[in-house]
């Protein structure tokens, strides 16, 4: 039946499980995205040699605390736009390899190094150098939000605020070719949001099959931006649909499970990772991930568990390592109907708390979550049925009796 040829979103290597290390490199940026929970960029903090040495020196000296006891890693890099730091990453990445195998560490076999950049400077001799190095072992994702329009809507240089687009796309056939695979991540905040579904279209036209998607989990939407919403991603979804695009492209705004109410089975684990990721910034310091570094916050101290020196304070991670689902959610949440597929950000519930503290789970995305189970619900019932209908002619083919012309 064709419903086995509907292409997936699940792209993730080793399937999530593995050890994730961030180094945050620079919190400098080409850009000044007008939706980036990064709020305290700059030029200034720069990750010095020593910090980045010490750092892997750590991790691997203490691969068997439970901390670190995995079976692969992800070396990842964060900036601000981590490619401005090049020459560092090569020689922390090169660092890391010789490492791994001078120690006969299990992750010399399985191991990874992870990037996400706005794309600019992705083309440049350096970067490519890099990339021409490593690309056995690379993960990059290029950030394109989609069509000029929307893309330049919120993707701005600093300064003198001019739209980023053009310098983006003529590195995405590059980047095509060397992984072809690649997904790309789409932010949509309350401006964006009549532009979701050209704009996901486009990005299939330039070739790319994973669109990775999501609403800003800050309390940005506005009366109505719900309906607007469930607009886009019905039309969308007949367009996909009816272009049959779900073939070979995928979007994860419509996922299958998504919109049923939580499986009680899940509610002892958390939605997202901190606290079983490491960060580490320019000063040494640890994080449980980098939204609860100082330049991630509005309005709460940064989260520090320790540091290059000193190592893990265990007991300032310990309470993220009891996070569930129930220990942050009110009973309204755990009790409803559409729970499944729900999503938080840890850092984002630490700096909207009421208090400093990491067990209040912000719910302003709460209405975009139900008017995209809505069109989920939608895409899936339509799909299902074009699916059903193509596989109830295929068998009437096969069994129909063949007309012929009787002779004179």
């Amino acid at each position: 039946m064709e419903k086995l040829e509907i292409k997936s979103n699940d792209n993730t290597w080793k399937g999530g499980f593995a050890k994730e290390i961030t180094f945050i490199v620079t919190k400098d940026c080409q850009l000044a995205c007008k939706y980036c929970y990064l709020v305290g960029k700059n030029s200034h903090e720069r990750m010095p040699w020593d910090v980045a040495k010490r750092t892997i020196d750590y991790v691997l000296d203490n691969e068997h605390d439970e901390n670190f006891n995995y079976e692969s890693v992800v070396w990842d890099f964060i900036g601000g736009e981590p490619f401005l730091e090049i020459d560092l990453i090569d020689r922390i990445c090169d660092y890391a390899k010789v490492e791994m195998f001078k120690r006969g560490h299990h992750w010399f076999n399985s191991y990874r190094f992870n990037f996400s950049t706005n794309g600019i400077n992705y083309g440049s001799e350096k970067v490519q150098r890099f990339i021409e190095k490593n690309i056995s072992h690379l993960s990059v994702c290029i950030t394109i939000d989609g069509t000029e329009r929307k893309h330049d809507l919120n993707r701005i240089y600093k300064g003198d605020g001019r739209g980023s687009y053009a310098d983006v796309v003529r590195n995405i056939p590059l980047w095509l070719e060397q992984f072809p695979n690649a997904g790309t991540k789409v932010t949509i905040s309350s401006a964006d949001i009549p532009f979701i579904k050209e704009s996901v279209l486009h990005l299939y036209g330039l070739g790319i099959h994973e669109v990775n998607i999501n609403c800003v989990f800050e309390d940005v939407w506005q009366k109505d931006d719900d309906i607007l919403f469930e607009d886009q991603l019905m039309q969308l979804a007949d367009a996909i649909i009816d272009g049959g695009y779900y073939k070979e492209y995928a979007c994860s705004f419509f996922t299958e499970g998504l919109g049923k109410p939580l499986d009680r089975k899940l509610r002892n684990q958390n939605w997202c990772g901190a606290g079983m990721m490491l960060a580490v910034d320019a000063e040494g310091n640890f994080y449980p991930c980098t939204r609860f570094a100082q330049y991630s916050l509005r309005s709460k101290k940064a989260w520090i568990i320790g540091n290059v020196r000193d190592g893990i304070d265990k007991n300032k991670l310990r309470p993220f390592l009891t996070l569930d689902r129930c220990t942050q959610s009110t009973q309204e949440c755990i009790d409803c109907e559409v729970a499944e597929g729900c999503a938080w950000c840890q850092g984002e519930n630490y700096d909207a708390a009421d208090t400093p503290t990491i067990y209040q789970r912000s719910t302003a995305i709460c209405k975009m979550h139900k008017a995209r189970v809505r069109a989920n619900n939608y895409y899936w019932n339509k799909l299902f049925r074009k699916l059903e209908l193509e596989d109830a002619r295929e068998e009437y083919e096969k069994t129909k009796p063949t007309l012929t012309t009787k002779s004179c």
